[in-house]
């Protein structure tokens, strides 16, 4: 869970807290200096610069965790991202550049940046991804307002695949509600993974549950709860 600044300035030291300040002032003057001149690189919209010419706080971004700690590097991130009201161009870089700590911090911020739906190519790579990292920071409340109902459901199957807790995907109730296609695909991976003698994951039975919400009682006996396989010796991950 990503920590307030006030948070934050109660569990850093003094030193921390000094170099947190300086990065978040940097972050503030990048963010004045492109609204003050819109057209200027790394703005929405324009050119994006190269490596060497980005802004100081994208340098710090890269150094939270050595300097206020791993434990607090998301949220140190996170913090930098939003005061700098990061672009696309910044985002984009950071991600595509970054290590899987620092890319997971920013599919955890996406939500609070007014970047539209411009950055899901960035949720969409992560969703590619195994490592379950970035696939349960993928699936938060930006996937939620942006993903269309078929990348939605496949964000959704690939936490199923990969063992990421459903309760990371945001506005899962909601989104699941009465959604009959996703019923579906839940029942043909459930005979998937009994006809091959694996456990079907009970996450699968939450998820379900939201999903024949609209067609109960009418479809009761078209969508039984799929049984549970007696554990079988472990097999491949499947493939997203």
């Amino acid at each position: 869970m990503l920590k307030s600044r006030k948070e934050l300035d109660a569990e850093l030291g003094g030193v921390a807290r000094a170099w947190l300040d300086e990065a978040l002032a940097e972050a503030a003057h990048d963010a004045a200096r492109t609204e003050a001149t819109p057209d200027a690189p790394d703005a929405p919209g324009a050119e994006a610069t190269g490596p060497s010419t980005s802004p100081p706080w994208e340098l710090r971004y890269a150094a939270a965790g050595r300097h206020c700690g791993l434990e607090h590097a998301d949220s140190v991130r996170s913090l930098l991202l939003v005061e700098a009201r990061a672009p696309l161009s910044s985002v984009t870089r950071l991600y595509e550049q970054g290590t899987a700590a620092e890319r997971r911090a920013v599919l955890l911020t996406l939500h609070r940046l007014d970047l539209g739906a411009t950055a899901l190519p960035l949720v969409e790579d992560a969703l590619r991804a195994n490592d379950t990292r970035l696939v349960s920071a993928a699936v938060g409340p930006y996937a939620a307002d942006h993903l269309d109902p078929h990348a939605w459901r496949h964000a959704v199957l690939k936490c199923l695949f990969t063992e990421v807790p459903v309760a990371a995907v945001a506005r899962l109730a909601d989104r699941a509600h009465g959604d009959a296609e996703l019923a579906r695909m839940l029942d043909d991976f459930a005979a998937e993974r009994t006809a091959a003698g694996r456990t079907v994951p009970e996450d699968l039975r939450t998820v379900l549950g939201h999903a024949l919400a609209l067609t109960a009682p009418a479809d009761e006996g078209a969508h039984q709860a799929p049984p549970t396989a007696a554990p079988a010796a472990p097999a491949p991950t499947e493939e997203s």
